[in-house]
């Protein structure tokens, strides 16, 4: 059964959660003990209804204020799919939350208010979605309930989004008309919408082709572990751990290892100690290779063909995480995948403006939840695609070398 991970995003009340909670609730994917809870907790609720909201908001000041600050995730099934559901907050303080739980989203789910229409943060998080390549997007017209089910609201939606979706050049929109609350169009079509001909929500969730997003050209095997036993009767074994983040991988191939450029063929595939003849993206394997060579944590085994660029110079447009500032000349880690190397900041170019996409080039630092596109220069050179070209070898973190903590999430260009 495949994995579906979502993120839901819009302006502020615009009833994320609610449509969550929603979805859950009416596909039954809620525990006993849970449902007992969620009574307790809405027991103040004027219509004694549930408020669903609270499945997500479980920190108390989320409660308290009746809004999303952190990202919550959720998990749920079907007989069709696996889910992992993001729940991100439309406040704009919580922007670097946001690109958190998109970053490995292969679908985000837009809400617009049926009332308000699209909105400053729909635009905002339509760009940032943009940005971070997310391949499927559904925008959900939230609260139809309070508009009377109007076709004519729906349409000029749509009408209004389509246009900035073609500017960001956003591949696949799907457009359907809700209400979180009542739960019309949810899991179950609608009849207080008849003039709607399209999916329900979780119908679209179910069936989204998601397995063209994964690239099986490009050959990237990241090495996390060397395993080396040393007993016995596995005196000689050397295999290297990891996950395959793109590509696809014969027993006999030959290979290069980056950066040191050595080569070498494939011996064996492994998986669970049974050998494969053929390894694909996102599986975790061991792999021999024929020849004893110096590989360690962060070297990168790859194929002769479609090869990535070695860096030392990197340009990044990056999002700014950290209350300190980003200054020119600042120091970090940087890590990409299972490699990290030492680095520090050699230009700001840039403020993005994620509102407009304006360029402001006369900054000097970046503040909390900016995006700035910057140069970083690396202690030693990094195997890396272009973001738009890859994302599974695009993306990088910076770390706070005192902190550990994480400061920066860079989208290589």
């Amino acid at each position: 059964m495949d994995l579906l991970r979502f993120i839901t995003a819009g302006s502020v009340d615009d009833g994320k959660s609610t449509l969550i909670g929603r979805l859950l609730f009416d596909s039954k994917s809620i525990l006993i003990d849970q449902l007992e809870a969620l009574e307790k907790l809405s027991r103040n609720k004027e219509d004694g209804e549930i408020d669903l909201a609270l499945l997500t908001d479980g920190l108390r000041a989320e409660r308290e204020q009746g809004i999303t600050i952190d990202v919550a995730y959720k998990y749920f099934s079907t007989t069709k799919r696996k889910f992992i559901i993001a729940d991100a907050p439309g406040h704009i303080q919580y922007t670097r939350n946001m690109i958190t739980g998109a970053s490995n989203a292969n679908l985000i789910i837009i809400l617009v208010d049926a009332r308000h229409g699209v909105a400053e943060q729909t635009r905002r998080h339509s760009i940032i979605a943009s940005l971070l390549k997310i391949p499927h997007v559904v925008v959900a017209v939230n609260k139809m309930d309070l508009v009377d089910y109007s076709q004519d609201v729906f349409n000029n939606i749509i009408i209004d989004y389509a246009e900035m979706a073609k500017n960001l050049g956003l591949p696949d929109v799907t457009y359907i008309p809700i209400s979180a609350l009542k739960g019309d169009n949810i899991v179950e079509k609608s009849n207080a919408i008849p003039w709607y001909d399209g999916k329900a929500l979780l119908d679209v969730l179910e069936n989204v082709h998601v397995e063209n997003d994964v690239n099986l050209t490009h050959a990237r095997f990241p090495v996390q572990y060397v395993i080396r036993p040393q007993t016995e009767e596995l005196h000689d074994y050397r295999g290297y751990a990891g996950k395959i983040i793109s590509g696809v991988y014969k027993k006999g191939d030959d290979i290069v290892v980056l950066p040191q450029g050595l080569t070498s063929k494939i011996k064996s595939l492994e998986v669970a100690g049974k050998e494969l003849d053929i390894a694909f993206a996102n599986e975790s394997i061991v792999m021999q290779l024929e020849d004893d060579i110096d590989i360690s944590r962060g070297d990168m085994i790859l194929k002769n063909e479609n090869q990535p660029r070695l860096e030392q110079e990197i340009e990044v447009l990056l999002c700014w995480m950290d209350s300190k500032p980003l200054l020119q000349g600042n120091k970090y880690l940087l890590q990409i995948n299972s490699r990290r190397v030492r680095s520090s900041i050699k230009q700001i170019e840039y403020k993005l403006d994620v509102n407009t996409l304006e360029k402001n080039h006369e900054v000097k630092q970046a503040s909390l939840n900016d995006i700035v596109r910057v140069t970083i220069k690396v202690s030693s050179p990094v195997p890396v695609d272009s973001y738009n070209d890859l994302q599974a070898n695009g993306g990088a973190i910076l770390i706070d070398e005192t902190s550990n903590v994480t400061v920066g999430a860079c989208m290589i260009q």
